[in-house]
């Protein structure tokens, strides 16, 4: 037995004074809305409708029901009405995790124009360089920079495409020299990220051909930051994301090494636990990330 259906039936029976015209308003049979409250009474022991031919009373304990009822109804549509009101609202308390270098190179930058637009958010932004569990974190949305993420419960919704290059400082290639081919990648130092998919094997895509080299970085790091100003520091060469590499670069700090070739391009995807969509707060945060990752 719905409860709620129930308390709504017996509601409309006695508001209406009629079992007819609330079968009516229902869409139900009189004689379906006639058994519903039977087996109502049934399983309270009660009896709630006193009917006879031409009229129809409630009980001092159908009162008490109606009363009781109608102020359960009353409080669950003031609930959904709240939740359908703000359902389209920016507030809240937006919980986002995502990687280290990504957290500081492209989302913080955006934060003080999106919190400006939507001074009733609270926002909590977690950086962490490994994958977390995102339900036992309790985050509304996830940033992860992956090939492919793997088949789960979980949502993943594509926010853009991450460029992979090869880059040196030119202190580095002028004392090691510059390579001609991606050959000569195996006789440099490298600086590997120790989370990355081609940690050991670089898969490097270029005008008509494509090239894989099998290498053992003798410098490994977890942070793209860090894998950055190592070669700042003139400490080997190595691949690094473009929202990492575009500014060093701008000042001169790296250069592009065979600019002719990159590696494959892994996706940035935002991931959340529900299937049923985005909220408000989500769905802005989004917006302006990719605002800032194509603009």
């Amino acid at each position: 037995m719905d409860k709620l259906s129930v308390m709504h039936a017996f509601r409309r029976i006695v508001e209406r004074g009629s079992f007819a015209r609330a079968a009516e308003d229902l869409g139900v049979s009189p004689a379906l809305l006639s058994r519903e409250i039977k087996l109502l009474e049934e399983s309270l022991g009660s009896t709630l409708l006193t009917r006879t031919t031409r009229s129809m009373s409630l009980t001092d304990a159908g009162q008490i029901y109606y009363d009781e009822a109608s102020g359960i109804l009353d409080n669950v549509a003031r609930v959904e009405n709240r939740i359908r009101d703000g359902a389209g609202a920016v507030r809240g308390h937006l919980k986002v995790n995502a990687s280290s270098s990504f957290g500081q190179t492209v989302i913080a930058p955006l934060l003080p124009g999106f919190l400006d637009a939507y001074p009733e958010l609270r926002l909590t932004l977690s950086l962490d360089d490994r994958v977390v569990d995102m339900v036992e974190g309790g985050f509304d949305v996830s940033i992860r920079i992956r090939a492919t993420l793997p088949d789960s419960a979980l949502v993943a919704r594509k926010v853009g495409t991450m460029r992979q290059r090869i880059f040196a400082a030119p202190a580095y290639l002028e004392k090691a020299g510059v390579p001609s081919a991606p050959e000569d990648i195996v006789h440099h130092r490298v600086v590997g990220f120790l989370l990355a998919d081609h940690l050991t094997t670089w898969t490097m895509h270029g005008p008509s051909d494509t090239i894989t080299l099998d290498l053992d970085p003798p410098v490994r790091v977890g942070n793209s930051l860090v894998l950055r100003d190592l070669l700042i520091a003139g400490q080997g060469l190595g691949t690094l994301p473009e929202f990492v590499s575009n500014e060093p670069v701008a000042r001169g700090e790296l250069v592009r090494v065979l600019p002719d070739y990159e590696l494959p391009s892994p996706e940035i995807f935002a991931v959340t636990a529900s299937r049923l969509g985005m909220d408000a707060k989500v769905t802005a945060f989004l917006d302006h990330l990719r605002a800032a990752l194509h603009g």
